[in-house]
């Protein structure tokens, strides 16, 4: 029998999905190792000491992750060993536990902007990036990424406290981008998303997630009417800046089919009506601790064709009326989300009728 070649291991590795057994079939001999690395995709680095010598044996890969910290001089080594690199995810999961003298020696060791540039100068063909939580990526890394990585359409920068609105103005700028996270990066203005409104980005642009930028105002978020293609918008814990305005202008994106509104106090039933009223694709709708919000807000979806869930956590002046209300009149409607407190005060009766037509769900 003759000895079987690395092409034909390859084919029978490609009928081998379970990581496991993956891992049995690099144990049997050499060649099976090294035929297993050439033809591995994807990888999930759990001990960043390792990745100088883990890597070169992994030369195809498409997809890389890691929540560990790693270096400028890992990432460097990462592009240049694994150019075709399409999707990578160093999204940093970070303890609550974590004490503050901890987090501040660990973060001289976490890739920054220099480590960003040479992933980008390595891996054109780039396309998925989670950058989420790494504190040292700041807008010199987000420009170089964006002008080398032209089939970009996935950019998650949470949490990038760096960043600002001159990134904002180079991703505006990109015609590929098509989902955009800025949550938690505080030092985004109404002129960033001016940037995103009136650049090239404005026609790609399907989900834009820009909670916690607290430094928008009315002005910034009327800005968005702009971006026709719109799906998915995350507006919660925007500051009490954000009001009916800018809810009004969003109610004219009729593309919208997700909605995040949680938190803004200053938004009343009046952005509702205009929801219900225009944005008849609209699916779900979160209105966790809108104060403003009552039940006149929430009967106007009565009749709506596309809506299926609706969060009302920490909206107290919506009565156990107008839950029902709309659960009878909404055909489509799947779910309702009520503040868990309220449950002793609504009658098990009321419950039961609710739950005949859409999951209730206590949070």
């Amino acid at each position: 029998m003759s000895k079987l070649g690395d092409d034909e291991l390859g084919l029978i590795l490609n009928w081998i999905t379970d990581l496991n057994d993956r891992r049995s079939f690099s144990e049997v001999c050499k060649q099976w190792l090294r035929v297993e690395g050439l033809n591995r995709s994807s990888l999930r680095l759990l001990e960043p000491d390792a990745l100088l010598q883990v890597l070169p044996r992994f030369p195809n890969l498409v997809t890389f992750e890691t929540s560990k910290f790693i270096t400028d001089a890992d990432l460097s080594f990462l592009a240049q060993t694994c150019p075709k690199i399409e999707v990578i995810n160093l999204s940093l999961k970070t303890p609550r536990e974590i004490s503050y003298q901890f987090d501040e020696v660990l973060i001289f060791d976490n890739v920054g902007d220099e480590g960003l540039c040479a992933l980008a100068k390595g891996c054109p063909k780039l396309s998925k990036v989670l950058l989420r939580r790494r504190k040292n990526i700041g807008n010199f890394g987000v420009v170089s990424l964006l002008n080398l990585s032209h089939n970009l359409t996935y950019l998650d920068l949470g949490f990038c406290s760096l960043v600002s609105d001159l990134a904002l103005e180079a991703i505006g700028s990109a015609n590929s981008i098509s989902v955009l996270s800025l949550q938690g990066c505080s030092l985004i203005t109404d002129r960033g998303l001016g940037f995103l409104a009136k650049g090239s980005s404005s026609k790609t642009m399907k989900r834009l997630n820009l909670a916690e930028c607290d430094r928008i105002t009315d002005f910034g978020v009327s800005l968005l009417e702009q971006m026709c293609c719109l799906v998915e918008l995350n507006l919660a814990e925007c500051g009490p800046k954000v009001t009916d305005i800018g809810g009004l202008s969003i109610a004219a994106i009729q593309s919208l089919k997700r909605l995040n509104l949680s938190w803004l106090v200053n938004v009343s039933d009046h952005t509702l009506v205009a929801l219900a009223e225009n944005c008849l694709n609209l699916e779900m709708v979160d209105l966790t601790g809108c104060d403003l919000v009552t039940g006149v807000g929430i009967r106007a979806f009565a009749g709506h064709k596309c809506l299926e869930a609706l969060v009302l956590r920490s909206c107290f002046n919506v009565s156990d009326s107008d839950v029902v209300h709309i659960v009878l009149r909404c055909q489509f409607l799947k779910s309702v989300v009520l503040d868990k407190g309220l449950r002793i005060w609504m009658l098990p009766q009321t419950q039961e009728s609710i739950s005949r037509f859409a999951e209730l769900v206590w949070a």
